[in-house]
């Protein structure tokens, strides 16, 4: 059986976003893979740096109103939608006025990462698999662009392991060179754990460095694509050893049938 329906789940779009190797890819990659038949839906965060009325965003009622608790706080969940008429694809928002109204996307003007990406990361995540829930849209694949959705592998797999929606979903992750250089909070993984997801689950985040976080999402996703041309070097050597399918950088000419077909070999591996 092939797979039909993508879900993407990105840190960056372009023309939402400034142009570099996630943004691009980001951007082309569902369009390509609609192109090709498959029905796709498109995922990324409302940086406060994106301009809403010039890109026509609009909040979408029904899918709004749900409160997320982290770190014992409830943050509102608000989903808004725009769209990229040249594609004909519909790009979803996560936002939230605590964790994306800043005018920066992970770093502060000075060029220092904020001290709640952790937390920003864990409500991505649980945002857009919680969308998907309530548009009762089931993924073959969901493919996961750069260390900011590292988490999605784990809660498909073991926050909604009975959720019939995900019963047969396969996650692929991408790895960029998007390496940021000082862990996350050192309660990353407590934060992380909800109903579903033992202490022994998350091990790998007790110190959530880079090559930790791509590491954890490594074991809970199906295969790894290779994003940009170079990475970091701890990671490039991990992924040469390991056992999993691994999708090797691919140029800009032929990406989109070297992903396509790299999905349809995960879900056929199932």
């Amino acid at each position: 059986m092939k797979s039909s329906r993508v879900l993407f789940v990105s840190t960056e779009i372009t023309p939402y976003l400034p142009e570099n190797d996630i943004s691009i890819l980001c951007r082309y990659l569902p369009q390509g893979v609609q192109e090709q038949g498959k029905e796709i839906r498109t995922f990324m965060p409302r940086f406060g740096s994106i301009n809403e009325r010039r890109n026509q965003l609009h909040e979408v009622i029904r899918l709004s109103g749900m409160n997320l608790i982290i770190n014992d706080t409830d943050h509102p969940l608000i989903i808004k939608v725009a769209s990229i008429p040249a594609a004909r694809m519909q790009v979803y928002f996560i936002d939230n006025e605590d964790y994306f109204h800043r005018k920066q996307t992970l770093k502060d003007e000075d060029g220092k990462f904020f001290d709640d990406n952790d937390e920003r990361a864990i409500f991505y995540a649980r945002g857009v698999l919680e969308t998907v829930r309530k548009l009762r849209w089931s993924p073959d694949v969901i493919h996961c662009q750069g260390w900011f959705t590292c988490l999605v592998p784990l809660y498909v797999k073991k926050l909604f392991k009975e959720d019939p929606l995900f019963a047969n979903t396969k996650v692929v992750f991408t790895v960029y060179n998007d390496e940021f250089p000082t862990p996350l909070d050192p309660n990353f993984k407590k934060k992380v754990i909800l109903e579903g997801i033992k202490n022994k689950d998350v091990e790998q985040l007790t110190d959530p460095t880079y090559v930790n976080l791509i590491k954890f999402a490594y074991k809970y996703s199906d295969g790894m694509i290779i994003g940009s041309s170079a990475i970091n070097g701890e990671v490039a050597e991990f992924l040469k050893a390991c056992d999993k399918p691994v999708l090797e950088y691919q140029g800009m000419e032929n990406y989109v049938e070297a992903y396509t077909d790299f999905y349809d070999q995960i879900f056929d591996n199932a």
